[in-house]
């Protein structure tokens, strides 16, 4: 495997997954902006060059980029030359992967297309062995995106000219690592670890290609020492058997305790790791291994100011986390966005719960177009993240309107739950809620005042049902009330302006007008959640600012605003439901 790298974001992708051979394709590539959609008219794909410059993986709107272009474009393309190793040849495979390219993309290899994806967000690969010929070789990539369409979900990316509110400048094309892997002819596809805790085991679900016959060994390890080995003959295309461990450890936020696991089939060898840990949800609180644990969490957008949707670096991943966990966070919502596979790939190093989400903003949920335009990725998405154990959460939508089409957020919440029974399900995020589709019901309170907000919930404490808003529809407000509130997924949004004259920014509440007063406001919303026995989570609103969204605690270039260790004593207090 590389371990050095001199282009931008060069370090493995998919740290769940890793093999030897492989080839990061970041760096400069040839570009050009297609806004008639007539490049592949023109022949685009079999052209050498094009008169533009841009740095993959950063978007065309981000400066990281070099072309740092904001307006919409409608149409993107890319062009490199890559040499293939003469011993990637005869025989072995060659896979091209593109972590996330927005929004439907064709990939060229040598003037021909070897495939297509529809998704904005979610990981994917075409196999192009055929395609190729010894030394020189061509890669060229269209992607297609138009976010004023309802068809297409965007997330928090501004369907106007100018970012505003919570809507923020655009993401066009690649925005994650672009590589190549080189593998068997024979090799392992898919794999899937589930934890079985009580029986000590690690149920283990195997895909394959060109497999049939051949045998599969399985080595888990823990801190260098073998605890348990297995292994299975390949039927079929698929295998799925149990690994007994000798020695249990467990992963949990304080102790993120994590296996090495090796699979080798033949000359395939991957290397992955995988944690042991239970989430129950019982009587609305959230049990991990056994032991009740407060959901913590903040609002992570996952904005950078250079990079946009792209980390300018690795460590900026890590430092993410651990500024949340310096102020007494344990997790966050990854709202409205597919974080890359590196980023909960440190949540499981670190101890950090997250709850996987899908940007469906954009996305007209009341049409039947909402099926084609988002199922097929999200399920892609819940396959390349299910074997991180610091996900314990999923939730497709957030806010939609009242009129979403029930029928598809019910089958949105069955496939969820057909391929991941393990974790907790949200449906709808804050508003509308469907009846059976959700495990925990959220709501969404930005309420500024500690003692109405306190009052809001305090009825749960009796078992009566307290308000909360169903909806949002042109200004207007509608309410629901119920019982089972156990989560207040987004809440504060206190507007504390840092070294911005502009006059620029917006928040969800009035500004605060100094330092006192919103640590005033900040200690009571929280208070009045972590005292109530009732509630067992909570999602702070934000992490940081985004463009003119103000309400971070840390400011967009990732300053913190507030003294954190006075943060961090108001976060991290004992909860009522924890006693």
């Amino acid at each position: 495997m590389q371990t050095k790298h001199a282009v931008p974001r060069g370090e493995y992708p998919r740290p769940q997954m890793v093999r030897e051979n492989w080839m990061c394709l970041n760096g400069t590539w040839d570009f050009c902006i297609d806004n008639g959609l007539s490049g592949e008219e023109r022949g685009f794909a079999k052209m050498d060059a094009f008169d533009g410059k841009i740095i993959v993986p950063f978007c065309p709107e981000s400066k990281l980029s070099g072309v740092a272009h904001t307006d919409f474009m409608y149409g993107v393309w890319y062009t490199r030359s890559v040499n293939i190793p003469v011993q990637w040849l005869g025989g072995r495979r060659t896979i091209l992967h593109i972590g996330a390219c927005d929004y439907i993309t064709k990939v060229f290899v040598n003037g021909e297309e070897v495939g297509s994806h529809r998704g904005g967000y979610s990981s994917f690969a075409f196999e192009i062995t055929k395609f190729l010929q010894e030394g020189e070789n061509r890669i060229t990539i269209f992607a297609q995106d138009d976010t004023r369409s309802d068809s297409i979900p965007s997330g928090k990316q501004c369907s106007d000219y100018y970012s505003h509110g919570c809507s923020y400048t655009r993401t066009t094309g690649i925005w994650q690592t672009v590589w190549l892997e080189n593998v068997p002819a024979s090799y392992i596809e898919t794999i899937k670890m589930t934890p079985d805790v009580a029986a000590g085991e690690l149920m283990i679900e195997l895909t394959t290609s060109q497999a049939q016959g051949k045998t599969v060994k399985v080595q888990a390890s823990f801190n260098g020492k073998v605890v348990g080995e297995t292994q299975r003959k390949i039927a079929w295309n698929s295998a799925n058997f149990a690994l007994k461990l000798d020695e249990l450890y467990l992963w949990d936020i304080e102790n993120p305790q994590l296996y090495d696991i090796v699979f080798t089939m033949d000359e395939d060898k991957v290397e992955s790791y995988f944690g042991m840990r239970e989430v129950v949800l019982k009587d609305n609180k959230t049990y991990l291994n056994g032991k009740c644990v407060f959901q913590r969490l903040i609002l992570d957008q996952g904005f950078y100011p250079d990079g946009i949707y792209t980390a300018p670096t690795d460590e900026e991943l890590i430092n993410d986390i651990k500024r949340s966990q310096a102020l007494g966070y344990n997790g966050a919502r990854l709202h409205e966005k597919v974080f890359e596979a590196r980023f909960l790939y440190h949540c499981d190093r670190l101890g950090y719960i997250v709850w996987g989400e899908y940007p469906n903003w954009g996305l007209d949920v009341s049409k039947e177009s909402c099926y084609k335009a988002m199922l097929p990725e999200w399920l892609e998405i819940i396959k390349r993240d299910y074997n991180h154990p610091a996900l314990i959460g999923w939730c497709p939508l957030n806010e939609t309107q009242v009129d979403i089409d029930p029928e598809f957020v019910r089958y949105l919440y069955n496939v969820t739950k057909t391929y991941d029974p393990t974790r907790q399900f949200i449906d709808n995020s804050g508003w509308y809620h469907i009846d059976g589709c959700y495990d925990m019901l959220d709501v969404h309170d930005y309420c500024g005042v500690p003692e109405e907000f306190k009052a809001t919930y305090l009825p749960l404490i009796e078992g009566k049902p307290a308000k909360y808003r169903k909806s949002w529809t042109k200004g207007v407000a509608t309410d629901a009330e119920s019982a089972d509130i156990c989560f207040v997924s987004e809440f504060g949004g206190a507007r504390w302006v840092v070294d911005d004259t502009s006059g620029n920014n917006w928040g969800y509440g009035a500004q605060v007008k100094n330092v006192e007063e919103f640590l005033a406001r900040y200690k009571g919303v929280v208070d009045a959640l972590l005292d109530n026995p009732k509630i067992s989570a909570f999602c702070y609103t934000q992490l940081t600012d985004v463009e003119q969204e103000q309400n971070g605690l840390y400011t967009y270039d990732r300053r913190c605003k507030f003294d954190a260790e006075t943060i961090k004593a108001i976060t991290s207090r004992k909860a009522a439901c924890e006693e």
